[in-house]
């Protein structure tokens, strides 16, 4: 069923959000886009010449972003480019491998370009590391001989593995029947089937895997692989948290299920060696860049939705972050415990921050329209001109005035898991303005936030106090109340909201050696802006009782 609602987002969408789209929700009228600009943020050390630096790469579903951070971990220079994607057929989302690996490669240049011009001094002895976040379970193979990809990437919201799905459910009579081992149900959502699927439809890849040149990485591995010398020695690797997210590797163990491998006809000779987060996979080789890099480790590495949770130094057992941007992703950290879910989550690697140090395990929960059902607002009906008036207009009024807007556009992900669930606007009268509706749609992610957080702690046991949160849609003060009413505990919001790329800075920090654990844990940040709750708990029952009276009357809409 998961399976299905996703290809069914797909169909309507493109994806959650299309990845040619991406929705700045609450961006001020001061606000620039800043693709393709090199930003230099002033900070107290930036034009310190002695100083030590880590670059992190975050490269995304939309674009790549390379930020400079000091010893003190504060950004100091970041570029950013913005790519698309294709789309041969509805619900297929592909990407050019090549481009991501150029995009990258002049992020990288320019950064280094601007650091000089601002008088910073970026060399082999200066920056220590470098560490890579990136979009997770997008999958690509490529040639060993000649570096050439075998086919487009096959990015992580593709819909085209929906009958691969549909075939294994029916054989195995159980859409968890790999849960057991990798955590996770069959879906079209990870790697394992975009792998098989090309194997069964790309005869250059048949060819390549009989004569045994053929590599299989997501974004991370074929990045790595590429910057650490490519067909001249490059390292064939990738992270623990990438590898918990392709459906092939047994989460206890953090090495490949060959059983699952073997059941499904992937051979492990294409797979990249699992690695921890945090340490030197390989180095710059001479003459990559113009800049005098060589030599320079790559140092770190781990999947965006755990670089946040990082970057969000959610370190201990129940601390948890929220992404609010087209969709919602929460994770919360369940330590060294793997925690099987009873409430539709996802049980996930966080983090190792070593090779012999502990791996850290989370509980994921995703939420399918967040930022994207005010760009529905929007572009639909009309109700506002700019993403950026829904704030205002949602504050002009005290509550929604009794209407629960349930955005089930496509159906609903966790912890429903419904694909037969439509979008709903419940508790009209003659009283209802845009403003009621406006509030609300952004109260609608911040119920499904909610509910997500209450299947955690029961899954977990785990009483999370704190909600720690990123994205567009946290810079509205008003959704961020809303979220700590709801939820009856605090919620943080960092002055950086760059979380994802911050945490790929801390795992090349301490992988390098710049950084240890402890750094991170002790990290200097700027105070957050924190959000208490003013309800009671049983206001908070009686709003969450009525949400839910709305969500079963999406229900059983398309059969």
């Amino acid at each position: 069923m998961a399976n299905r609602l996703l290809s069914t987002y797909l169909k309507r969408f493109g994806s959650w959000g299309s990845p040619k789209k991406r929705v700045n929700v609450f961006a001020t009228p001061k606000s620039k886009k800043l693709f393709g600009a090199v930003v230099l943020f002033t900070t107290s050390r930036t034009r310190n010449q002695n100083d030590k630096y880590i670059l992190a790469i975050d490269e995304g579903t939309s674009s790549a972003r390379v930020i400079l951070y000091n010893s003190k971990k504060q950004p100091c220079l970041t570029y950013q480019k913005e790519f698309d994607s294709i789309e041969p057929h509805p619900g297929w989302v592909e990407q050019d491998p090549k481009k991501i690996l150029d995009d990258v490669k002049e992020c990288i240049e320019q950064v280094i370009k601007k650091a000089s011009e601002s008088g910073i001094v970026i060399n082999s002895e200066t920056l220590k590391g470098i560490g890579i976040t990136n979009q997770r379970e997008t999958s690509i193979l490529w040639d060993s001989k000649t570096g050439e990809p075998l086919f487009n990437a096959i990015v992580w919201m593709d819909g085209r593995t929906a009958p691969l799905v549909h075939n294994l459910e029916k054989e195995t009579g159980d859409k968890n029947y790999f849960r057991e081992s990798t955590g996770l149900p069959i879906s079209t959502y990870f790697s394992a089937l975009k792998i098989k699927w090309m194997i069964d439809n790309v005869p250059e890849v048949r060819k390549a895997i009989k004569e045994n040149r053929c590599m299989f990485g997501t974004v991370d591995s074929w990045l790595i692989w590429n910057l650490t010398g490519g067909i001249e020695g490059g390292v064939h690797i990738t992270d623990v948290t990438n590898a918990s997210r392709t459906n092939l590797m047994d989460i206890r163990y953090c090495s490949w299920d060959n059983t699952i491998c073997d059941y499904l006809q992937i051979p492990g000779s294409i797979l990249p060696k699992i690695k921890s987060s945090a340490e030197v996979y390989g180095r710059i080789p001479e003459g990559m860049f113009e800049a005098q890099i060589s030599g320079v480790p790559i140092s770190g590495c781990i999947g965006d939705q755990q670089a946040a949770t990082l970057g969000q130094a959610c370190l201990s057992p129940g601390e948890a972050k929220n992404t609010y941007g087209t969709g919602c992703f929460i994770l919360m950290n369940t330590g060294t415990k793997i925690v099987k879910s009873n409430y539709g989550l996802l049980t996930t690697v966080a983090y190792q921050l070593g090779p012999d140090q502990p791996v850290i395990y989370a509980l994921e929960g995703a939420v399918a329209v967040a930022g994207y059902g005010i760009k529905w607002l929007k572009d639909n009906l009309n109700l506002i001109q700019r993403i950026s008036d829904i704030s205002s207009l949602a504050a002009s009024v005290p509550d929604s005035g009794g209407v629960y807007f349930v955005p089930a556009f496509g159906g609903l992900l966790a912890p429903y898991w419904r694909d037969d669930a439509r979008g709903l606007i419940m508790g009209l009268t003659f009283s209802t303005t845009r403003a009621h509706i406006a509030r609300a749609m952004l109260e609608a992610p911040c119920y499904q936030t909610t509910e997500i957080i209450e299947a955690m702690q029961r899954d977990s046991g785990i009483p999370i106090s704190t909600l720690r949160v990123d994205g567009g849609m946290t810079k509205s003060d008003l959704v961020m109340q809303i979220q700590a009413d709801l939820l009856g505990v605090n919620v943080e919001r960092p002055t950086d909201l760059e979380s994802t790329a911050r945490g790929a800075a801390y795992v090349a920090g301490v992988g390098s050696g710049l950084w240890t654990i402890e750094d991170i844990s002790d990290a200097e940040h700027n105070p957050p802006a924190v959000f208490k709750s003013t309800t009671t708990e049983n206001e908070r029952t009686k709003k969450m009782k009525y949400w839910q009276k709305a969500v079963k009357l999406t229900f059983g809409w398309e059969s």
